[in-house]
């Protein structure tokens, strides 16, 4: 080993000035003013020592050896000794080569020869050293980004790759962010199975995009559709990848903004005021709506329940009417004069409880003050009181012309009361 370090040691002052190693030679003196070493030199000097350590001759094989007084060079035993341990120390420091260490979160991909042979999960590991295997290490926690339509912010606009065509052939500007990282299983396809995976990625995102625009309206990917349709964007993008072996999980598919092109920027605001008006005035009429058909559906539940307690009210006057009747008939049958005579009798209290005269006998001549006024005024309020009990309680009668009574004449004011002595009027209860 001293050997070696003599041979590869650079701070030898003999290097390049023909001093060799164990040589009995005299050192030769520095050419020049201290002036750096001739090339040639150096490399006679490097084969001269490199060959005194395998037991060679200087000047060749066939050159006598010199004489000196210092000890002579390696045997041969010692050679191969040597020999074998440099070769030990090649093969441990080429096997030693092949450890390698694989961070959390990261895996290896294993090839030999150029084939896939296994994945390496996060640790120190080992594997044949090149160029038998070889290694790539791919971070698979790594959340990856990438913008399109845009670069940076939404005024850095990329039209070629933000405008697109919806179903009602209008243009609208979408620009979208898609996040993505590789599956746990995903690293190999991400390597092999596709050149650049990465584009392929932003090139599936814009094809997803175009195809679920161009199959919604505009008003729909403008307002109410924007998460509907980042949905179907992710789920298609994952499709695609999937279908070319990418290796790739889309997370997430973020619409950052929506809007037609610059160009007819001012006509579609007011497309979108006349629609907002459209809107109000829609919903002013609905409201409208909804507060007058319940009003007039409950006036017309109202009128037909009304309607039918009348009906049944009438039917039900009309049914005890002919009930009352057909009992009277049977009693009329059983006694006629006294049905008779009671029926006039109460006819005729029906017709006197509603009238303003007052009838008076007029045979005696005494004087007779009657209060015609205070009388009148009672039987208006009785009748009054009793007129809606009578009307639903009393059942309609056939008149039937009264027995021959005494003659009696109506007379109204103070000189019907003058001449009259007895008062023929009948009040109910007397």
């Amino acid at each position: 080993m001293q050997r070696l370090s003599k041979i590869f040691n650079l701070n030898d002052p003999g290097w390049g000035r023909g001093q060799g190693n164990n040589s009995s030679e005299p050192p030769k003196r520095p050419t020049g003013n201290g002036g750096p070493p001739d090339l040639d030199q150096v490399w006679r000097d490097f084969n001269n020592r490199l060959g005194a350590l395998f037991g060679r001759r200087k000047g060749g094989p066939g050159a006598p050896r010199p004489a000196s007084t210092g000890p002579s060079g390696p045997t041969p035993r010692q050679s191969k000794i040597g020999l074998g341990v440099l070769v030990v120390a090649a093969i441990l420091f080429w096997l030693g080569s092949g450890f390698f260490i694989v961070q959390e979160g990261q895996v290896a991909v294993l090839t030999q020869f150029g084939k896939y042979v296994g994945t390496a999960q996060p640790g120190f590991q080992w594997r044949i050293p090149y160029p038998i295997q070889s290694h790539d290490i791919v971070n698979i926690s790594q959340l990856r980004t990438f913008e399109v339509g845009f670069r940076g912010n939404a005024r850095n606009r990329v039209l070629p790759e933000a405008l697109m065509l919806t179903d009602d052939e209008n243009i609208v500007d979408v620009q979208f962010v898609v996040q993505y990282r590789l599956r746990a299983d995903g690293a190999p396809d991400y390597l092999f199975k596709n050149k650049e995976p990465d584009e392929a990625a932003r090139q599936a995102a814009q094809t997803a995009m175009r195809e679920v625009v161009g199959g919604r309206r505009m008003d729909f990917v403008l307002y109410e559709g924007r998460t509907a349709v980042a949905i179907d964007v992710q789920k298609l993008m994952q499709q695609i990848l999937d279908r070319y072996q990418t290796g790739i999980q889309v997370n997430s598919v973020a619409i950052q903004n929506v809007q037609p092109p610059e160009q007819v920027q001012a006509a579609f605001d007011d497309a979108v005021k006349a629609g907002q008006d459209r809107e109000r005035q829609i919903n002013e009429g609905q409201a409208y709506r909804n507060q007058i058909v319940p009003l007039a559906a409950g006036q017309a539940s109202r009128m037909s329940e009304q309607a039918e307690g009348y009906r049944a009210k009438v039917t039900g006057d009309a049914t005890g009417d002919a009930a009352r009747f057909t009992s009277v008939l049977t009693e009329y049958r059983k006694a006629p004069e006294v049905i008779r005579q009671r029926m006039y009798l109460e006819t005729m209290q029906q017709m006197f409880n509603h009238a303003s005269k007052v009838l008076v006998d007029t045979q005696g001549t005494n004087m007779l003050y009657l209060p015609l006024d205070k009388i009148v005024q009672q039987a208006a309020r009785e009748a009054s009181s009793s007129s809606p009990n009578a009307a639903s309680s009393t059942p309609t009668m056939p008149v039937v012309p009264p027995p021959a009574t005494p003659s009696v004449r109506p007379a109204a004011g103070a000189a019907a009361a003058g001449s009259a002595n007895t008062l023929s009027r009948d009040r109910g209860g007397r």
